[in-house]
């Protein structure tokens, strides 16, 4: 009997994560819902995808920490047999929003830690399990998707450390992709643009006019469902010629526009 695939979507409790695990689920994937303090948010993802018939597990850890990155991947492994999709949404804002010449080492360290350094060493950890388990050799393609954010390329002088953090996920990917391709592992970075969420409803304000003025081609919020269209796209197959590809999910703010 052929196993139930599985996916890792880290940061999942809530927001981006949430609905990635959730499409991930009604997709066919067994989905560890991992979260960092809030247990029963994550139990509550667990309970949506399993009334609607799918499997989940919820998995405590935080990716900056590598013990933490052990119990994931080990917890996956017990109870799905093996990983075919990890997805890096876990991530944090820049500590304090300080000003670049007012930025410390202590907060720079805090946002590296958790959306580069642990996206990178986990990384390491499942595409070492999908080697070791064996199953690259076959007709099913694993992957591994890291979301990032239009601050990889646009400047926010009070987030230094956030946007290079994303920009460094764009190498980060590229490097994977290249180093995996022969074991039929694909490595994609997803790039979501504006999307509302409980990050962003302190400046929906300023971002309701800022869309409305012209900020992107599509003058309307992202939503978090479709940042899940584009990782369940991918997983499904649809791009079976790509690897280290770059999606935009940004309403079009990518464009340079005179």
């Amino acid at each position: 009997m052929k196993p139930t695939p599985s996916a890792i979507v880290t940061g999942s409790s809530r927001g981006i994560g949430r609905a990635i695990a959730t499409q991930l689920a009604a997709n066919g994937f067994g989905v560890t819902v991992n979260y960092v303090r809030n247990a029963d948010a994550a139990q509550e993802v667990v309970d949506e995808i399993k009334a609607n018939g799918g499997q989940a597990i919820a998995v405590q850890g935080n990716v900056a920490e590598p013990t933490d990155r052990q119990r994931l991947v080990d917890k996956t492994v017990e109870h799905f047999e093996s990983i075919d999709v990890l997805v890096n949404n876990a991530g944090i804002t820049s500590v304090g929003r300080k000003d670049l010449l007012e930025a410390t080492s202590e907060g720079w360290d805090e946002v590296f830690n958790t959306n580069l350094k642990g996206p990178f060493f986990l990384s390491q950890l499942v595409a070492n399990q999908m080697l070791d388990n064996g199953r690259t050799s076959d007709s099913q393609r694993r992957y591994i998707i890291n979301i990032t954010s239009i601050s990889a390329y646009a400047v926010s002088l009070n987030r230094a450390d956030y946007c290079i953090a994303k920009a460094g996920m764009q190498m980060m990917t590229w490097l994977f992709a290249d180093r995996l391709a022969d074991n039929n592992i694909g490595v994609f970075e997803i790039c979501p643009g504006v999307i509302a969420s409980d990050m962003t409803a302190p400046v929906k304000a300023k971002y309701d006019a800022l869309i409305e003025d012209g900020l992107t081609p599509i003058r309307r919020w992202g939503q978090s469902s479709d940042v899940a269209a584009a990782v369940t796209s991918i997983v499904n197959g649809a791009f079976p010629f790509s690897t280290g590809e770059r999606f935009n999910v940004d309403g079009g703010f990518h464009i340079r526009r005179l």
